[in-house]
Parts: structure tokens; C-alpha cells; sequence
């Protein structure tokens, strides 16, 4: 499991993202720095999972070739939204708090009616309108402020401040009553996905149950008007009389996916939680399968590497045909600094997921760190084949450019180096490193062309 900011994702994008779907009314996190993400987390185990969740329900909402990802945002809240037509984003602590399979899917259906809804591309263009408006409100606000001051005023702020709010108040009440019919026309749509895959709608109605149980006090005395979506009783019931209507209402998962979230929730809980608190949510009373996995996490986290293997090899053991205990086993030796023992669990582990590119990149920084030179043409291939599932992974070209400068292959060292602070989104330090295997390439050369493309790179302005 890994942790990372996302490369390019803008504050213009994540603003609109919490604008269009927060789930809890009020729980709004702070806006990012322009020029950061949220931070990410990625684990080849939870995203397949969120993968084989929402596979089913983009074909139903027709948006099976579109690519849509899952990407999960290291944050406890229980959230979700969309910011463009190609990513879900779902936060760890969703996944973390949500007791079976059903409820996740239910979030995720939920996301889907937003993009199958175009919802993003109409809410642009309520912005681009409340945009306009604002910049007209501050306008007039400072030219109330101007003749305020030229009569000699005693209340110029005052003055200013009702010319600047009174309009930003209207157009913020539109623009919220805009994204309140697109809460329920999403509800509806995810509640439609569901009945076409033959899923219960159970899960999505007892989400928001007790999304509105814990935000009813909240709720008490705020204006129904400026909350972005409509009020916990109101959207519970409507959902609740939709969800059971539904023939499948009373179908569960099934025990093997119920399995794998459980051990999903535990690895998520081993690698975020506190060492204490992984203790009380998995005390060694506790001989689960899931609760083994997130205590041998946590061992292994907090330094106690040998007890980790210990209880890792019991895990394969349990299950030798589980990738990914093959991959906690050799990310373990990685980090704990024996790279060479860690290749053979990695190189299993490849071997038997379905989508191994994080894997990949992994075996490639274990083959890299172990200093075998011999190596490192079998690093190169690996993290080739993960580069083309992953474009946009900076470990990936920071480990390529480790090995073709273990090849003296100085050039695509250079090259690799400036595709990682691209992906990053170090602008100034992509430019110096592909100017200068520019200057390595033979000019034309596919790695000219490539080095010459991030060179000259001029990022994008969005449109006002």
C-alpha cells in the first residue's frame, strides 16, 4: 500500500468535485492548496476490489468503455464525489466503516448517476454563470466602497460588504438548489444501476440512514436552502420507499466478497490506524483471517519485522494462492531493508494477481535495491509493462531511471527522471531534466520527441 498526491488534479477541480457530491451536509474538508491533491492511496488489492464493485454498474449505466477508476483519498470521513467523467473518488474511511460490500456499492452507484447524469459538465456551467455574476458583484461592491469614501461615509465597509453579499448570497442559494435535484436524480439513477445488475439497493439506503442519524442534530436549525443536499429525513425516505420497491432487496452478498472486504477493511485499518488502535479493533483474542492481516501489518509497520513474518507466513499458509499475502510479505522485507528475500514473494505475487502493475513497480525497486546489475534488463521490462497501466505513477519512472542508469543508458535516465517530476507535477524540474536528455537523444529520435514534448509543456489555463 502506498501514499501519494495525485500529479495534476487542480483546486478548480477539487472544489467543484465536493460541490457536486458531499455525502453529509456540513462535512465539507478544508479546500487544497492550488497545485496539490488530496492524498492518495494505492493497493493493487482494495483498487481491484472497488474494480470488480463497479464494473457491473458502468455497463448498466453505459459507461463500460469510458475507464472509469476508482481512486481512494487517504481521509477517515465517510465520503465520496466525482470531479471529472473518468474518476470516482471515494475516501478510506467509507471502505473502512462500511460493514459489507453492498454499502460501498451502493456510494459507488450513487457516483456512477452522477457522471452517467452528466451532472459535472451542467454544474460547469453553473459555475461559469456564477463566476461571471461574482466578478459583476465585486465590481458593484467596490464601486459602492469608492463612492462611500468620496462622500466622506462612516460605514464605507458596511456599505460594501451588503453590495458584495447580497448577490453572492442569490447566487449561491441557486446554485445549491441546482445541486440539490442533482443528489436525487443521482439517488434514483444508482437505486436504477443496482436493479439492472440484480443487486440490492439495501446497502445505499442504510448508508444514508445512518448518515442521517449521526447529522440529524447538525441539521437542526439550518436553512434547508444553503445545504447542498436535501435534508437526512427527506432523502432517507425517498431513498428508503425507492430501495424497497426493488425485487432484490433482500439478497446479500455473497461469502467469498463479503471475505475479501473484510480482509480489504483490515488491511486499510493495519496500515492507517495507530498500533494501539489496531489492537482494540483486532485484539489477538481475535483469530480471523482479517484480524491476522491487519495485526501483521501493524507489526511490521511499527518495527517488529521478524514477529511480521511469523505471522505473514501463517497468512500464506491459510492461503497460498492470495497475491496479495505474498505482497505484504515482500513489501515487508523491502521496507525492512533485506530487498534481495523480497524479490521471490514479489515475483509470486505478479505471478498470481489479476492486475499487477503496482506489484510490478514494487518487484522492479526490489530488483533495483538488491545491487545486482544483472538485474536490471529484467527491471526495465517489468516496470515498461506497469508504466502502460500506470502512466501517471512517479515510483514507476523514478525506478526506471534508477535502471537505465544502472545500464549507462544515461539518456532514458534523463528521460525517466523528468517523466516522474511531470507526473508530480514539478513543472521547472521535468523542464531541466528533459532539456537535458534532449541533449543525450539523437535529435528525431522517439526519446527526443518524448523529452522535447515535456520541454516545451505549457500547462493548460482554465477558462473564466
Amino acid at each position: 500500500m502506498h501514499h501519494r498526491r495525485p500529479s495534476r488534479m487542480t483546486a478548480v477541480a477539487v472544489s467543484l468535485a465536493i460541490m457536486a457530491s458531499h455525502w453529509v451536509a456540513g462535512s465539507a474538508q478544508a479546500q487544497p492548496r492550488r497545485g496539490s491533491g488530496p492524498p492518495v492511496v494505492r493497493d493493487a488489492e482494495i483498487e481491484q476490489l472497488l474494480r470488480e464493485y463497479t464494473q457491473p454498474i458502468l455497463k448498466a449505466a453505459g459507461l463500460a468503455k469510458q475507464n472509469v477508476q476508482v481512486v481512494i483519498i487517504n481521509s477517515r470521513s465517510f465520503n465520496a464525489f466525482v470531479a471529472d467523467g473518468r474518476r470516482i473518488f471515494i475516501n478510506a474511511g467509507t471502505l473502512m466503516e462500511a460493514d459489507n460490500p453492498n454499502q460501498v456499492i451502493g456510494v459507488l452507484a450513487h457516483e456512477t448517476g452522477h457522471i452517467a447524469g452528466g451532472h459535472l459538465s451542467r454544474l460547469r456551467e453553473e459555475l461559469r454563470v456564477a463566476t461571471t455574476a461574482s466578478i459583476i458583484a465585486m465590481i458593484l461592491g467596490g464601486a459602492a466602497m469608492i463612492a462611500a469614501s468620496r462622500s466622506g461615509s462612516a460605514n464605507t465597509g458596511q456599505v460594501g460588504m451588503a453590495a458584495l453579499s447580497a448577490p453572492q448570497a442569490a447566487i449561491q442559494n441557486s446554485l445549491l438548489a441546482y445541486v440539490r435535484s442533482q443528489e436525487d436524480a443521482a439517488d434514483r439513477a444508482g437505486v436504477r444501476f443496482l436493479n439492472a445488475t440484480g443487486q440490492s439497493a439495501r446497502g445505499m439506503s442504510d448508508t444514508f440512514k445512518r448518515l442521517a442519524d449521526q447529522t440529524l442534530y447538525a441539521s437542526r436549525g439550518i436553512d434547508p436552502y444553503m445545504q447542498s443536499h436535501p435534508l437526512p429525513v427527506e432523502r432517507v425516505r425517498a431513498l428508503e420507499g425507492l430501495a424497497k420497491a426493488s425485487p432484490h432487496w433482500d439478497k446479500k452478498d455473497s461469502p467469498a466478497l463479503q471475505a475479501r472486504h473484510d480482509l480489504a477493511r483490515a488491511k486499510l485499518y493495519g496500515f492507517l490506524d495507530p498500533r494501539d488502535g489496531v489492537g482494540r479493533r483486532y485484539p489477538i483474542s481475535n483469530n480471523s483471517l482479517p484480524a491476522r492481516y491487519a495485526r501483521a501489518i501493524a507489526m511490521y509497520r511499527f518495527g517488529n519485522l521478524q514477529g511480521a513474518m511469523h505471522q505473514i507466513d501463517a497468512l500464506i499458509q491459510a492461503q497460498p494462492q492470495n497475491p496479495y499475502f505474498h505482497e505484504l510479505k515482500g513489501q515487508a522485507l523491502l521496507e525492512g531493508g533485506r530487498p534481495a528475500e523480497a524479490v521471490g514473494p514479489l515475483r509470486r505475487a505478479v505471478q498470481l494477481a489479476p492486475n499487477p502493475a503496482l506489484i510490478q513497480i514494487m518487484l522492479g525497486q526490489a530488483l533495483l535495491a538488491s545491487n545486482n546489475k544483472a538485474v536490471a534488463d529484467e527491471a526495465v521490462a517489468l516496470l515498461e509493462t506497469a508504466i502502460r497501466r500506470e502512466p501517471e505513477s512517479p515510483e514507476a519512472f523514478d525506478q526506471m531511471a534508477l535502471a537505465y542508469g544502472r545500464k549507462g543508458d544515461l539518456a532514458r535516465a534523463d528521460l525517466a527522471s523528468a517523466q516522474a517530476s511531470f507526473t508530480r507535477g514539478d513543472l521547472k524540474t521535468a523542464r531541466a531534466l528533459a532539456g537535458r536528455a534532449k541533449s543525450r537523444f539523437p535529435v528525431g529520435s522517439p526519446g527526443w520527441v518524448k523529452a522535447d514534448d515535456i520541454a516545451s509543456y505549457k500547462p493548460r489555463v482554465n477558462p473564466r
